[in-house]
């Protein structure tokens, strides 16, 4: 979508600035933030792909004066409510006030930590043959959905050359929306910086991203 979130490119934030020993957690909610997504999407609230979608829909406002860790409790709030798991009435509360909406993996608990801790798969069999090969040359398709997509808005329209062939995955466009996992192909696709940036980029510069099949044309 083309949300805020969406800042590859964008002017007038300034440089990023890290933090000298950045600390996994400046308080201890962030911690606890974490841990409710983590947990909710184990118990099948919702998958990884949707989770993101809700945090692209904040408010511009409401996104650049949020913390990372705010932005995924805003966006985790607005998902549950939207989806049924809990009520206005909970949130004004702070603890539930009615019996909550079943879980689809039902209640989690110690025993679903360490298969919360590995990491999803999601490549799956290949519906179709490929499109594209490596070294092929492809332009990134100059799309503008409102809702979820991978593909960042500084790519679309430009030429890059397909890299690497990831094999076929489960479409983030659809899974967020509820509409099935429509496999597609994965490919790492690289850009000249002067073809993102015009001449004036560093003639160096190259990036890379991965982009699934539906977001490309051939050239």
């Amino acid at each position: 979508m083309n949300g805020v979130h969406d800042m590859g490119g964008m002017d007038g934030f300034g440089k990023v600035e890290p933090e000298p020993n950045e600390p996994m957690f400046h308080a201890d909610w962030e911690a606890r933030v974490l841990a409710m997504v983590r947990a909710m999407g184990a118990a099948g609230a919702f998958n990884i792909d949707t989770s993101r979608f809700y945090r692209e829909t904040l408010p511009p406002h409401v996104y650049l004066a949020s913390s990372y860790y705010k932005k995924w409790l805003l966006g985790l709030e607005a998902l549950l409510l939207d989806k049924g798991f809990i009520s206005n009435d909970d949130v004004a509360a702070g603890h539930s006030v009615a019996p909550a909406k079943a879980l689809k993996h039902g209640k989690f608990d110690l025993g679903n930590v360490e298969r919360v801790m590995v990491r999803g798969k999601f490549d799956r069999p290949a519906p179709a043959p490929a499109k594209f090969n490596i070294g092929d040359r492809v332009r990134a398709k100059n799309i503008h959905p409102a809702t979820h997509t991978r593909l960042p808005r500084y790519v679309r329209g430009h030429v890059g050359v397909i890299e690497r062939d990831h094999g076929c995955h489960v479409f983030p466009d659809t899974v967020a929306n509820d509409a099935g996992e429509n496999p597609q192909w994965l490919y790492t696709v690289v850009f000249e910086g002067s073809e993102l940036w015009g001449p004036d980029a560093d003639l160096t510069t190259k990036v890379s991203i991965d982009a699934f099949e539906p977001y490309l044309e051939a050239v």
